[in-house]
């Protein structure tokens, strides 16, 4: 609990059971919940997770964002922070990145990553690929986002309801924030955090993931508005319905001779 707020961390994996250990057991006693989204493991990555107090769900369907979206339905806090289950996400910046998210009224938060001059885990190759999305996204939808890439966030878990991301793979990291940069009623930041190195292996297929998520920047820029306006066209519920036909019905009988 944070001032309140009931918090969750999200945390995808597809066979970490060495980063997911590195990464729950230094999350800060203000953190309400971990929800694991076991995302078809073969090792013993769920097993890891709940003997260290976290709550697996398992989702079958393989896929970044697929895992994800299970883990957003199954979070029960007020607020929603999401890390990789890889180690390189700190979890002791969470506190500040609340303080800063609720003290300045913020409702979606990326955190951007700086990474340490010591480490040689990161390939020129995916400095470059997080460059060229990050500068297209610049582009495309005039919104300065310096790591479009990024896998951490904050946010409250309201503004889904507003948003509604759509992708099951990596493309939901840059979808989630240009929903959220875009839409005139959410207020967004970003901001700096250290990034540590990788524990075990990375799943990130530079060449299939890179083209597309360029792709899936270019499909968004065409259906955006779109989606925007069906999004903001949402059913009435069934008690709502009902006293809106009653309120129809009654202007009608007054209006009859």
């Amino acid at each position: 609990m944070f001032r309140g707020k009931r918090i969750s961390v999200v945390i995808p994996c597809h066979n970490e059971e060495e980063g997911v250990r590195a990464t729950v057991e230094q999350m800060p006693s203000i953190v309400d919940e971990v929800v694991v989204v076991d995302n078809a493991s073969t090792d013993r990555t769920a097993e890891v997770a709940r003997s260290l107090g976290a709550r697996v769900i398992y989702e079958g369907r393989k896929g970044y964002g697929r895992a994800y979206k299970t883990g957003f339905e199954n979070a029960r806090g007020d607020i929603i922070v999401t890390m990789d289950g890889d180690g390189t996400y700190p979890p002791n910046s969470i506190p500040l990145l609340l303080h800063v998210l609720l003290e300045e009224k913020i409702d979606f938060m990326t955190a951007r990553r700086w990474r340490s001059k010591n480490d040689t885990s990161k390939s020129p190759l995916r400095l470059l690929g997080n460059a060229i999305l990050s500068s297209a996204t610049v582009v495309l939808f005039r919104r300065f986002l310096i790591d479009s890439q990024s896998g951490m966030w904050i946010f409250r878990r309201e503004i889904l309801e507003h948003i509604q991301p759509q992708s099951d793979g990596m493309a939901l990291s840059q979808e989630l924030k240009i929903l959220a940069f875009t839409h005139p009623a959410i207020r967004c930041l970003e901001m700096p955090i250290y990034y540590g190195e990788r524990v075990g292996e990375s799943k990130l297929n530079l060449w299939r993931d890179g083209f597309g998520n360029l792709v899936a920047l270019g499909k968004l820029r065409l259906t955006l508005g779109q989606r925007r306006r069906a999004a903001s066209v949402t059913a009435l519920p069934a008690a709502q319905r009902e006293v809106a036909d009653q309120e129809v019905e009654e202007r009608r009988a007054s209006r009859a001779p």
